[in-house]
């Protein structure tokens, strides 16, 4: 995935003591997204906007708040959590590399 005529914001949104990481994109159309990687390890994530998380490369198992249904997901594969909800996401093994596009 490309991002052409975008800014990107140099400093580091950091999480879990450095094991989530992630830097903010604003393409050219105004839309605002998260690029970054999650190490090995579970982390719980809050939402205010709706998001749509587009996996790059390795996997992770995601619970919805207010499921008790984990779904895998590989590279390739995207999820959607809604506004003012969260997600707990898995990932073992390999580090997860995705995009976060924040929805309206």
């Amino acid at each position: 995935m490309e991002f052409t005529n975008a800014t990107v914001h140099a400093k580091a949104n950091v999480y879990f003591e450095g094991r989530v990481i992630s830097h903010t994109v604003i393409t050219s159309g105004g839309e605002h997204k998260t690029v970054g990687i999650i190490l090995p390890g579970s982390y719980h994530f809050g939402t205010g906007k709706a998001e749509l998380m587009e996996l790059v490369e390795g996997s992770a198992s995601v619970v919805l708040d207010g499921t008790d249904t984990t779904v895998a997901y590989a590279a390739g594969q995207s999820f959607e959590v809604p506004a003012n909800s969260g997600f707990t996401i898995t990932v073992a093994g390999d580090p997860c590399h995705y995009v976060c596009s924040f929805l309206c």
